[in-house]
């Protein structure tokens, strides 16, 4: 820390710093203005206790001081605590608490001396608050009260003023008078403002002269030169300086940038950079096209650049008109009608631009507007020709006839050649060709018969063709309209649907009718409307002509019935006003209908007549009796189901009663796996089963008659014989069986196959067990197995065939 390197020179100032705080107070005694009660005894330090009206002492100091940012190597002596009860003896230990006690202050127990052991910053924390206590050292009983003191840390010059808000950005119009204010910069300084000139700061301009100039104190920036033209330049950039120490030598320093943009003011009025311009037009050019731009040039920019124009008078007014493009500030000519190089072929057009806004500051400089001449120069070019009357009206009757003349057109060629012309229809305009235009002459006649009712307008393009340029083409329209006349008879306005209540009245109104008619009378329509001579005089139904183009239908009588006539129908004739006047006869049908009280139709037409003599209960008969004929077929459908339907056990499934055919190389004779022999012999079981099952035993008596148990170990060949042959019998006279017979083949391969027979029947081998000769009294079923198996000479047989 400057200014405090010497030990003796550092406890010197705190001593003096110290004294100061006591204002002429011993380091013990009694503070008048501490508060502290009086008339209190104090214990003496050899255990006497004084008189009751001696004061009690107490700690006096307030505040101490230590510097700030301390760099030395031995701590920084502070202050001394010492108490009038402290003989020296070393009986009074001294105690120190607080804020930063034992971490930054230190106090010596005997002495009292207080030391900081670390660099303090003012900034950090101005001060801190301690509380001091002086107790004896054996009973560690205070001798003196706590009392609390502060100590201060003094500032010195450690920090440079900063610019918070800088770097600056300002503005100023451009011709500002000399001083004008710009900004007004500010730093500040983290140093105390209350002790010494640490936080005074001074302002001065180190870059940015002699445009512009800084207010030591305030940090005002004003202009320094009078009419700074943004033009010439238009930024500047300053730096600005804050030196505290009121700007003395040794003080710190901060800068900051600011960066000063003259804006723009109107103080440059618009020039055109040439007097006379030149520029060519063709005369077909388009109305509304671009004829020609121009721009005045303007140093200012934004509003102060913003311009009118306008032409000056002249022959031309009228054919052209002047804007200001916004975005480019040109001058846009406008054709606003077309150019004619026979009528005049150049234009010489006096064009002003003028600023928008002007500012009366600167009208010395001289006028805000300027003059300039554009020539236009018309071009020739080959134009079509060029009807008399661009959109011509013509009229025609709807009935006349065909090469009727309508009227006339007339076309010339605009160019002085004066080519010959010759005219045509568009026929995309004519597609039907009701109208035909004479080439040389123009006239146009009818084509076609006309109907108004489909087509009352015509409007047709014509065409102008030059002789000598087929390519120059002038087109002009033909409106024709078609005439009126009475050809179309009237009908009903709609289909009327009427309703006739069986309870209507005589002379009720049952239906209100008008009609249309596709003509279009000048006078406009009138009807007539009357019943038809078959039925003028009916007793059913009058007509009542409203005289309002509407008629009204009444009844005449009351009493219809469905039953009797369902629907009437009544013609009426229906007269127009024309002349000569038409008529059509257009049928109004009546339906009888049902109704309510409020005459709402419940039902209409025709009524379904009812059979007599059938009552309700017979009904009902009838419908019971088809019911359970219904049931007795549902029935008998289920119980046949049911019947064919096997009631076997689940283990006696695998039963097999017919002979399948396979193809794998089986064992031969020795295989059982294809039928289950087992099953077949088990008598007991079989004959058990035979009474339950249906399929076995039908409603047919068995054939086969099953010997009682004692008797039943006959031959395997016994057993299959009779029960093929119950089996046969069964199906015979079975109403239930298929009507078709299940035919399954087995095939022989022969005495040269390795696996010789693949049939689960016996081989034919002369080792079989089994005699076939029983086959012969099977019947004729049978029969041509049993000239296979019977004898030996039917061993080469290739096949089986079984029908079963």
């Amino acid at each position: 820390m400057s200014g405090c390197t010497c030990p003796g020179v550092r406890r010197a100032l705190a001593l003096l710093a110290l004294l100061g705080s006591l204002g002429g107070r011993g380091c013990w005694g009694s503070d008048p203005g501490s508060g502290e009660l009086e008339g209190q005894g104090s214990r003496h330090p050899r255990g006497s206790w004084e008189a009751a009206l001696r004061h009690k002492r107490s700690w006096v100091w307030n505040q101490f001081f230590v510097l700030e940012e301390y760099t030395g190597n031995e701590p920084l002596y502070v202050g001394k605590l010492h108490s009038d009860v402290d003989g020296g003896d070393g009986k009074v230990k001294y105690v120190l608490s607080g804020e930063g006690a034992a971490s930054i202050f230190t106090i010596d127990e005997n002495t009292g001396d207080i030391h900081a052991t670390k660099r303090l910053d003012r900034e950090a924390q101005a001060y801190y608050t301690l509380q001091a206590q002086a107790v004896d050292r054996v009973t560690n009983q205070p001798v003196e009260p706590r009392s609390e003191f502060v100590v201060k840390v003094q500032d010195i010059n450690d920090n440079e003023p900063k610019f918070l808000d800088g770097p600056y950005m300002a503005g100023v119009p451009e011709m500002s008078p000399l001083g004008t204010m710009v900004v007004q910069v500010a730093a500040t300084d983290a140093d105390d403002p209350t002790y010494g000139n640490s936080a005074r700061v001074i302002y001065s301009i180190i870059h940015g002269q002699p445009y512009f100039s800084v207010e030591p104190r305030t940090g005002i920036i004003r202009t320094a030169l009078p009419n700074m033209d943004r033009e010439t330049r238009d930024q500047y950039v300053l730096v600005i300086q804050a030196k505290d120490m009121v700007g003395q030598m040794g003080g710190l320093s901060g800068t900051t940038s600011v960066t000063v943009t003259l804006t723009d003011v109107n103080d440059n009025p618009p020039r055109f950079t040439h007097k006379n311009y030149q520029n060519t037009v063709l005369e077909s050019l388009p109305v509304h096209s671009v004829v020609a731009r121009v721009k005045a040039a303007d140093a200012d920019v934004g509003p102060n650049a913003e311009m009118d124009y306008r032409l000056m008078d002249g022959d031309y007014l009228g054919l052209f008109n002047i804007s200001t493009d916004e975005e480019t500030q040109e001058g846009v000519i406008v054709l606003l009608k077309p150019l004619d190089f026979e009528t005049k072929s150049s234009f010489s057009l006096r064009i002003e631009a003028t600023n928008r806004n002007i500012d009366s500051n600167f009208l010395s400089v001289g006028p805000f507007s300027d003059l300039a001449v554009v020539k236009l120069t018309v071009e020739d070019v080959n134009e079509p020709p060029v009807f008399s009357t661009p959109l011509l009206k013509m009229v025609v009757s709807e009935d006349a006839r065909m090469g009727t003349s309508i009227g006339r057109v007339s076309a010339h060629d605009p160019d002085s050649t004066n080519s010959g012309i010759r005219y045509s229809i568009d026929r995309n305009t004519d597609l039907e060709r009701f109208f035909n235009v004479d080439a040389l002459s123009g006239v146009i006649s009818t084509a076609k018969p006309l109907d108004r009712e489909a087509n009352s307008v015509h409007n047709l393009t014509l065409l102008a063709i030059e002789s000598q340029d087929p390519t120059q083409i002038g087109k002009g329209i033909a409106l024709i309209t078609v005439l009126d006349i009475n050809d179309n008879a009237p009908v009903f306005a709609i289909d009327y649907e009427t309703l006739l209540c069986e309870n209507a009245m005589p002379g009720q109104l049952i239906q209100t009718i008008s009609a249309v008619d596709k003509d279009e009378p000048p006078s406009g329509h009138r009807f007539y409307f009357s019943l038809a001579s078959p039925v003028a005089g009916n007793l059913n139904f009058t007509l009542r002509d409203n005289k309002d183009n509407t008629a009204s239908i009444l009844t005449k009588r009351g009493g219809f019935r469905r039953r009797e006539q369902p629907v009437y129908r009544l013609p009426v004739l229906i007269v127009d006003s024309g002349s000569p006047a038409l008529s059509s006869t257009n049928t109004l049908a009546l339906r009888v209908c049902d109704c309510d009280a409020d005459g709402v139709a419940m039902s209409c037409g025709a009524v379904a007549y009812t059979a007599t003599g059938l009552s309700t209960g017979a009904l009902l008969a009838i419908l019971g009796c088809i019911l359970t004929l219904l049931i007795m077929v549902l029935l008998i459908v289920t119980m046949r189901g049911r019947r064919k339907t096997p009631l076997i056990l689940e283990e006696e499934r695998d039963i097999r009663e017919n002979i399948v055919r396979y193809d794998d190389e089986g064992g031969g004779e020795e295989d059982t796996e294809a039928f289950d022999m087992v099953a077949l012999r088990n008598l007991n079981a079989m004959h058990a089963d035979l009474g339950a099952r249906r399929d076995v035993t039908p409603d047919t008596p068995t054939f086969f008659r099953y010997p009682p148990p004692q008797q039943q170990s006959l031959p395997d060949h016994v057993v299959f014989r009779e029960f093929i042959w119950d089996r046969l019998k069964v199906a015979d006279v079975d109403p239930s069986a298929p009507p078709y017979d299940s035919l399954q083949t087995y095939a022989f391969e022969g005495s040269g196959s390795v696996a010789e027979s693949l049939s689960s029947l016996e081989s034919l081998s002369s080792d079989s067990e089994h005699s076939y000769d029983y086959l012969s009294n099977w019947g004729p079923r049978f029969k041509k197995l049993a000239d296979l198996y019977g004898n030996g000479d039917a061993a080469a047989a290739s096949s089986v065939s079984v029908f079963s």
